[in-house]
C-alpha cells in the first residue's frame, strides 16, 4: 500500500505530526494495570483480552522478524506466521498483537498454546502447525513506511492498521467496541476469556505499564517464579507441587504451591528443567512451611498461573498451572494488585 492511500485515512492535520524516523529494531510494548474497577464510557475502546503470547512484528525491506517483549525471537516457533507477514505488500512496519490458539470451545487458551512454546515432540514442522494451530491478532501500529505512529492517538493507530494489511486465518484484525465496557465484560465472562481489555481512545504508545490501557478480568491469573518442588505422592511421577513466588523490591517472596495442571508429558518436561536449576539453599526470603521433601532450584523459570484470589496471607487459592513462559525475565515478576482507576 503507498504511503498516501494509507495516511488518507486520518485527517491531514495529524499526518503533519508524524515524525519520519529510520525503522527501530525493538520497541518497548505498552502494557495494561489491572483494575477492579469496571466502567463503561465512550472516550474508551474494549478488546477482547487474549489468553496467548503478546509478539512483536517487524517487516523491513522483506525481511520479518518477531519479537517477545522480552526480545526473544519467535520466528522458528511461528514460521506460518513469518510466512503470512512476508506474503503482505505492505512493508516496513512494526505491529503488536497476541498469538493464541483456541480451544475445542473456541476461546484463547495459554495451556493449549504450549505445545508450541516448550514442548518439543512435534519435529515435523508441517505436523506441529497442525496440532497447534495459531492466530495472530494485532491490536496496534507503532511505525509505518518511514514514519513513528506512536505519538498518534489510539483511535487513529486503529485505522492506518485495519487498513495496513490483507487479513486472513492466520492474522486477523483485533475488533473493539466504544463506549461499552460493562455488556462486553459480561459477554466475557460468561464466554470463559480471560477478560477484556479497556483502552483510552485518544491514548498514546507508550513503552511502559500505563493507566490509560486497563485489564479487566474474568479469571485470576498472572507470572510467577518457580523456587521449588516437592516430591511426588502416590502414582505422580517427578514431583508434587510447584513452589513459586514473586519479587518485592529485589527480593523473591513466596506465594505458595500449586499442585494442579499438569500432564504426565507436563510432568517430564518441567522436571528436566528443574534439575539442571537444582540449588542447596531456599530462594524465597520469607518461606516458613515444612521443608521435608522440599527441593529448592534456582529462581530462573517463569510460569503462568491461574487462582481463584490471593489469601489474607499473600498466598494463591486454588492455583493451577497454565504453562511456562520464555517472554519475561523473573526479576520482572511482581504481584499484580489491582488498582481503583475509573475513566
Amino acid at each position: 500500500m503507498k504511503q498516501n492511500a494509507l495516511f488518507a485515512v486520518i485527517p491531514a492535520e495529524y499526518v503533519k505530526k508524524l515524525k519520519k524516523m529510520a525503522q527501530p529494531s525493538f520497541v518497548d510494548p505498552m502494557l495494561a494495570t489491572l483494575t477492579q474497577t469496571y466502567f463503561s464510557n465512550k472516550e474508551w475502546i474494549y478488546e477482547h483480552k487474549f489468553d496467548g503470547e503478546r509478539c512483536l512484528a517487524f517487516k523491513k525491506k522483506g525481511v520479518v522478524t518477531l519479537l517477545s517483549r522480552n526480545r526473544h525471537s519467535m520466528n522458528d516457533t511461528y514460521p506460518e506466521l513469518v510466512k503470512a507477514l512476508m506474503q503482505q505488500e505492505t512493508d516496513n512496519f512494526i505491529i503488536d498483537g497476541e498469538i493464541i490458539t483456541r480451544n475445542d470451545k473456541g476461546v484463547s487458551d495459554f495451556q493449549a498454546l504450549q505445545g508450541r512454546i516448550n514442548v518439543r515432540a512435534y519435529t515435523e514442522e508441517g505436523f506441529k502447525q497442525k496440532k497447534v494451530p495459531i492466530v495472530y491478532c494485532v491490536f496496534d501500529l507503532m511505525y509505518v513506511d518511514g514514519y513513528d505512529t506512536r505519538a498518534l492517538p489510539l483511535y487513529l493507530r486503529k485505522k492506518l492498521l485495519k487498513k495496513l494489511l490483507k487479513y486472513s486465518k492466520t492474522v486477523v484484525y483485533t475488533t473493539d467496541v466504544v463506549g461499552k465496557g460493562i455488556p462486553l465484560f459480561k459477554k466475557a465472562c460468561k464466554l470463559k476469556w480471560e477478560g477484556v481489555i479497556a483502552k483510552r481512545a485518544d491514548s498514546l504508545y507508550v513503552g511502559k505499564r500505563s493507566r490509560d490501557w486497563l485489564k479487566f478480568k474474568c479469571i485470576m491469573q498472572q507470572e510467577l517464579v518457580i523456587g521449588g518442588y516437592t516430591d511426588p505422592r502416590q502414582s505422580r511421577q517427578h514431583f508434587g507441587a510447584l513452589l513459586v513466588g514473586y519479587y518485592d523490591k529485589g527480593k523473591l517472596r513466596y506465594a505458595g504451591k500449586v499442585g494442579t495442571g499438569y500432564t504426565e508429558e507436563v510432568l517430564t518436561m518441567l522436571a528436566k528443567k528443574l534439575t539442571r536449576l537444582k540449588r542447596v539453599s531456599c530462594p524465597f526470603v520469607d518461606y516458613d512451611e515444612s521443608t521435608q521433601g522440599v527441593h529448592w532450584v534456582k529462581p530462573e523459570l517463569v510460569a503462568e498461573f491461574q487462582f481463584a484470589q490471593w489469601t489474607n496471607s499473600g498466598k494463591l487459592r486454588v492455583g493451577r498451572y497454565k504453562g511456562l513462559r520464555d517472554d519475561k525475565a523473573a526479576k520482572d515478576v511482581v504481584k499484580e494488585v489491582p488498582k481503583a482507576i475509573g475513566p
